[in-house]
This record gives structure tokens, C-alpha cells and sequence, in this order.
């Protein structure tokens, strides 16, 4: 669990690049040079950690590309103490950037292999979310709702109505929609009332399916 100045350079550069691909929060970018991605990683992976590339984390799911990871934490205009709920806790990288954010973060994953780990290795780096929890994604976590942003980090063939149902007024709730034929649209939706939601659509993300009742 080393994390050393070499590692702080690496990072330091990828938020630079990060930073040229149009990442403009500073909370974003700060956020980016704290947290040691090399850390999520299967070791063999830890000399490309700091590349702007997605890995493999073990049950067929991914760590995501940090320009990825900065682009929906920046799209989520998160505050500190914020409450974030993450769709996909994952490796727990996004999870421990959104921390780093000032964020408290709730997290539901429902790969049981990938949750045992990741509950496992937040503590050790120090990294404290208000919750992670073992269950179906798509239904979020009504019992913590609402919050003021989620973040879904795997792709959905629609927008789960649990969740829009969990998002505060003026909260926003950004997800990957997978039309179906490949392509991923990053999605923005912004709760206006208690029935109207703004949408906005960015470019083309790949992620790996978001399913369904399925742990």
C-alpha cells in the first residue's frame, strides 16, 4: 500500500491532461492528484495507473477512465458535504474521488466479489463513505433519500425511476443511457419540481451494463 512522490507526479500530470481535455472543476482536478488510483489496481496494472485508460478489476467490470471518472464527478457540481449517491461502487476509485470532493458518499454495488474488496480497502486508504451496500443498484437507497446528486458508473438502457424519484429538487443525476446499438449518451438530468426534470446529453462514454435484480 506504498504511495510514493513518483505516484504524486504521475497524478499531478494526469490532471493536467485531464485538465486539457476540458476538465475545469478544480475540486475535480484537486481531487485527481490526491487520490492513488494505483491503489484500486491489480498490481500488474500499477505502471499504467496513471494513464488516462480504463483497467480490468475482476467480475467482468472495469475501473473507469479517470477522464470518465472527472467528467461525471464534474457534471454532478458536487459541494462539500453534499450527499452523493453512486450506482457502482466498483474498484471505489470514483467512490474515493467524490470523498476527496467533500462528499458523503453512498454506494450500492452488486457484484458481492467486488463489494467485499472495495469494503476492504476504503478503510485501509483512509477513505470513509456514510455507506456502501451490497444490493440492486436500480432501486438506489430509498431509506438515505433523497440526496443532492447520484452517479450512475455503469451504462442503463433507460433512466431507473427509483432514482429519479431519490434526487433531491435541484439535484442533479448523471448516467450513461445505452440506446441499444452501441451507443452510450452521458445523460444529465436536473430535478426542476417535483415532476419536471431537465435533460441534457453529452457525447459518447462505453461502460459495462448496468443489470438489473440481479446480485
Amino acid at each position: 500500500m506504498k504511495d510514493t512522490a513518483k505516484h504524486q507526479g504521475l497524478r499531478n500530470q494526469l490532471a493536467a491532461v485531464l485538465e486539457q481535455k476540458g476538465i475545469t472543476d478544480k475540486n475535480v482536478l484537486e481531487a485527481i492528484k490526491k487520490v492513488p488510483r494505483h491503489l484500486f489496481l491489480n498490481s500488474s496494472f500499477e505502471d499504467y495507473a496513471y494513464q488516462d485508460k480504463a483497467f480490468p478489476i475482476g467480475a467482468g467490470q472495469t475501473i473507469s477512465q479517470p477522464y470518465t471518472v472527472a467528467f461525471q464527478s464534474q457534471l454532478l457540481q458536487v459541494d462539500k458535504g453534499h450527499s452523493v449517491l453512486e450506482i457502482g461502487t466498483g474498484s471505489g476509485y470514483q467512490t474515493a474521488v467524490l470523498y476527496a470532493m467533500g462528499a458523503k458518499v453512498f454506494s450500492v454495488e452488486r457484484q458481492n466479489e467486488l463489494f467485499k474488496t472495495t469494503s476492504l480497502l476504503l478503510p485501509k486508504l483512509g477513505i470513509r463513505p456514510k455507506h456502501l451496500s451490497f444490493g440492486d443498484g436500480y432501486k438506489g437507497l430509498p431509506n438515505f433519500a433523497p440526496f443532492d446528486s447520484i452517479i450512475v458508473t455503469a451504462a442503463a438502457p433507460f433512466i431507473p425511476k427509483p432514482l429519479m424519484a431519490q434526487l433531491k429538487i435541484g439535484g442533479r443525476l448523471v448516467i450513461p443511457v445505452d440506446n441499444q446499438q452501441g451507443v452510450q449518451t452521458m445523460t444529465l438530468l436536473i430535478r426542476k419540481n417535483e415532476t419536471q426534470f431537465e435533460k441534457h446529453e453529452f457525447g459518447d462514454f462505453r461502460f459495462v451494463p448496468l443489470l438489473e435484480n440481479k446480485n
